[in-house]
């Protein structure tokens, strides 16, 4: 993706502590390339990972770390590098700083910084995956977000621990600036069509448990969902996505749940409610085992086959489109193989929802886990046949038929 050039903004970087600190020094050379100016305040624990002298020359500035200097305090204090930023970014933001700015602590100059500032914020987390799904974590990410505070990643895959695997990882440096440049770009369909809207996207597959190892999943990247998120809190809408596991960053400006089986994915989305548009992107799963083993099933060398009993999953299209709460528009998408749109119209009247996009993702599509997409937009007035679409660009298009729809009401 060619990003613009941004000149005259500033970053305000501020990087804690973590491995994963020598990966900012290319966020910041890209952010330079992009005409972007970048201060950076390095904290005591990252530190430890990355030099000043080493930001300071990537950077082209003085590198910032002690809340007490005189000198900086008479220069050029803390509140001066809060306000004169356009934006603050964290990164990699520790599950400690994190806690921190959660609670309002302000023990070094990071953290006073982030508490006098009244710029937006974008922290790129990064740690264990027990840290980062950790109760105190969650709660800690759940609170900054509803402050409107932004978020890219963390991303899932190796740790830097032997034998660690799991959501974690830094975002890659191309994301983080991504992330930056959306935050940065003064778009005019920002807080434009559907300010003041809020919604709800689902996205990804669901896992249901087998075992502890083995699960029951769909064919999807989320790439579409995390698309249509981005989509309408591009139009100003303020989006809660609900995803499950997938290998996206999360998209900026948007309030992330993520959970792993249907029966998680309904509990969140009755939690988001109310909301004014729901759009149901998930792949979620029809069935679950009736009784998940609570241990590894093995076999037995005779050949006998294990017992699944299986069960249907709720059926979260039908339970927005009829929730005491529901949604003034609610959107579904139908995966089909074959008679696509047949199949996606009968579809729309059994869940009682609003509009419905049919989805060829029959094998010669490349649908589930490419970039691209054939939809079909069926509401009562009839069919709308798209064109062969990128899925951003799908998920654009459909965001602004959901402000035409709601333009008079909103």
């Amino acid at each position: 993706m060619e990003l613009p050039l941004l000149i005259g903004k500033c970053v305000l970087f501020i990087v804690s502590g973590g491995i994963a600190a020598y990966k900012c020094l290319e966020v910041i050379r890209r952010l330079r390339d992009r005409k972007i100016s970048v201060r950076c305040i390095l904290t005591k624990g990252g530190s430890q990972f990355i030099t000043p002298l080493s930001l300071a020359a990537i950077s082209g500035d003085r590198v910032f770390d002690d809340l007490f200097s005189l000198n900086d305090e008479n220069e050029i204090g803390h509140i001066r590098l809060s306000r004169e930023a356009d934006l603050i970014v964290v990164a990699p933001a520790s599950a400690d700083i994190m806690a921190k700015m959660a609670h309002g602590l302000a023990d070094d100059l990071a953290t006073t910084a982030l508490l006098a500032t009244d710029k937006p914020v974008l922290i790129a987390p990064a740690m264990n995956p027990r840290m980062w799904e950790h109760p105190a974590t969650r709660a800690n990410i759940a609170t900054l977000e509803a402050r409107g505070i932004m978020r890219v990643g963390p991303g899932v895959g190796e740790m830097a621990e032997s034998n660690e695997v799991g959501e974690g990882r830094l975002a890659d440096p191309a994301e983080i600036v991504e992330s930056i440049v959306l935050c940065l770009e003064e778009k005019p369909s920002i807080n434009g069509r559907l300010s003041g809207v809020k919604g709800l996207v689902t996205s990804g597959p669901t896992f249901e448990p087998i075992d502890p190892v083995r699960y029951i999943a769909n064919r999807s990247s989320g790439k579409q969902g995390h698309a249509i998120a981005k989509a309408l809190s591009d139009l100003g809408a303020d989006i809660s996505l609900v995803t499950g596991p997938t290998q996206l960053a999360d998209p900026v400006r948007v309030r992330v749940t993520h959970i792993e089986t249907a029966q998680q994915m309904l509990e969140a989305c009755e939690t988001a409610l109310p909301v004014d548009i729901a759009v149901c992107a998930a792949a979620v799963g029809d069935w679950r085992v009736n009784e998940a083993a609570k241990n590894k099933l093995k076999k037995d060398g005779k050949t006998t086959m294990p017992n699944l009993e299986l069960t249907e999953n709720p059926d979260i299209l039908a339970s927005l489109s009829r929730a005491d709460q529901r949604p003034k528009l609610v959107v579904g998408f139908a995966a089909e193989t074959e008679q696509v749109v047949e199949n996606a119209i009968a579809k729309r009247l059994k869940k009682k929802c609003d509009w419905i996009l049919a989805n060829d993702v029959s094998p010669a599509t490349g649908a589930f886990g490419g970039d691209e997409n054939t939809l079909h937009l069926i509401t009562s007035d009839g069919v709308e046949d798209w064109p062969r679409l990128g899925k951003q660009a799908a998920a654009d298009k459909l965001a602004v038929r959901i402000a035409d729809r709601l333009g008079k009401s909103v």
